[in-house]
């Protein structure tokens, strides 16, 4: 037998404990983390979990899906339930000229309009004067027009032969979101703020049509969020935002609501959006006034002419106005051809709109239809006194 020394014997105490305690660590570290089941945590099927589920993960795609349902995005991303309306909506029989000398002569030949003597009238003076003809002469003199009356006018202006070509949506049901158009080509920025350190997402051309989720106020500047990390200033965005109930005083779930902060118009039939387009409202100080209004006169086309400047210097003279609907005062819904875009405040107090889009509203509308005129921003007067007979 080996004798064992007092040293050997501290030593094989101290090893018998250092292999006690490495035991006893072990086991509690196996008590402390679960065992994992047989069939391991599985990734959830693609899909929306708004809560988490206890018999699997909704990581990878279903977590991108889940966290754009919180912003109200659905995947994939759902249409506008709308259609594009009919394009020959916009042809009109009428030949347009702007006038862009300050007045012009009618004569009662060619002879005395190339002459310029024995003139009938004078149209103007004025800076917005556009007439319509039915015959063109060419001669070495100039070119001469001849109107539907026989009269002529000596070729002083520019020829309209592209009216405005922008057009709505006719809706076969309400959105369940809010929509519009971009006004102005802009970048569409990955955060709702401006980052200049961060590159845009990409640029958004003017009029395209986007879908908005999110609003969110930055800063005292409106974000409206268009797409997955896509947010594009509110400013540059004339947006609709569908009705759930009618205004106070329309009874019958038919009404036209025009928004004059964003410069937009929706129809509602039985209480469902049925069309929404852009608009060119009054610019003060000829503001459109806000209210609830009926249409009293459709007329298919109008001469409008006026001037509210006591030298007459703000003159208009605009014939064949197409698709004119009248509802308050002199103010009316129309179509509006001497306009190359909508969406922001440009008129007399009428609300001017493309000419196919108001050939649809004067297909839809009848004499007796409310019109719910307001402003959400509050920035347009609503005192009576301030408003006229309103114009083009």
């Amino acid at each position: 037998m080996i004798p064992v020394t007092k040293n050997i014997r501290v030593l094989l105490v101290s090893l018998f404990g250092l292999a006690l305690f490495s035991i006893t660590q072990n086991a509690s570290a196996q008590e402390a983390v679960p065992t994992e089941p047989d069939s391991g945590a599985v990734v959830c099927p693609q899909g929306n979990y708004p809560l988490p589920p206890d018999d699997c993960l909704p990581l990878g795609p279903s977590q991108i899906i889940t966290e754009m349902a919180n912003m109200g995005i659905t995947y994939p991303i759902q249409p506008l339930p709308a259609v594009k309306p009919p394009s020959d909506l916009g042809y009109v029989p009428y030949l347009y000229y702007r006038i862009t000398e300050y007045t012009s002569n009618y004569y009662p030949s060619l002879e005395a309009a190339m002459e310029k003597q024995g003139a009938l009238r004078q149209i103007g003076p004025g800076e917005l004067i556009y007439l319509t003809y039915t015959n063109v002469a060419e001669t070495n003199r100039g070119t001469y027009f001849q109107t539907a009356s026989g009269e002529w006018f000596p070729g002083d202006g520019t020829r309209v032969s592209v009216p405005n070509i922008f057009q709505g949506l006719e809706f076969l049901a309400t959105p369940k979101n809010s929509f519009g158009w971009i006004l102005f080509e802009t970048d569409i920025r990955p955060e709702p703020f401006y980052n200049f350190s961060a590159p845009s997402v990409r640029k958004a051309p003017r009029s395209e049509l986007v879908q908005i989720y999110q609003t969110v106020l930055i800063e005292g500047t409106e974000w409206h969020l268009i797409g997955p990390n896509e947010w594009v200033e509110g400013r540059w965005v004339g947006m609709v935002q569908p009705k759930t109930t009618p205004p106070d005083g329309v009874t019958n779930g038919r009404w036209i609501d025009i928004n004059l902060a964003e410069q937009t118009l929706a129809v509602y039939d039985n209480n469902e959006m049925v069309f929404a387009t852009l608009i060119a409202s009054g610019v003060e100080p000829f503001w459109t006034r806000p209210g609830l209004f009926q249409i009293y006169l459709k007329k298919q086309t109008e001469d409008m002419s006026g001037a509210f400047e006591a030298d007459r210097s703000d003159y208009y003279y605009l014939q064949n106005v197409p698709y004119t609907m009248y509802f308050d005062k002199a103010r009316a819904i129309h179509g509006a051809y001497w306009r190359t875009f909508m969406g922001y405040e440009q008129s007399h107090g009428c609300v001017n709109m493309s000419i196919a889009d108001a050939a649809w509203l004067f297909n839809w509308a009848q004499e007796g239809d409310w019109v719910h005129v307001h402003d959400p921003s509050g920035r347009t007067p609503t005192d009576p006194a301030v408003y006229g007979d309103g114009g083009a």
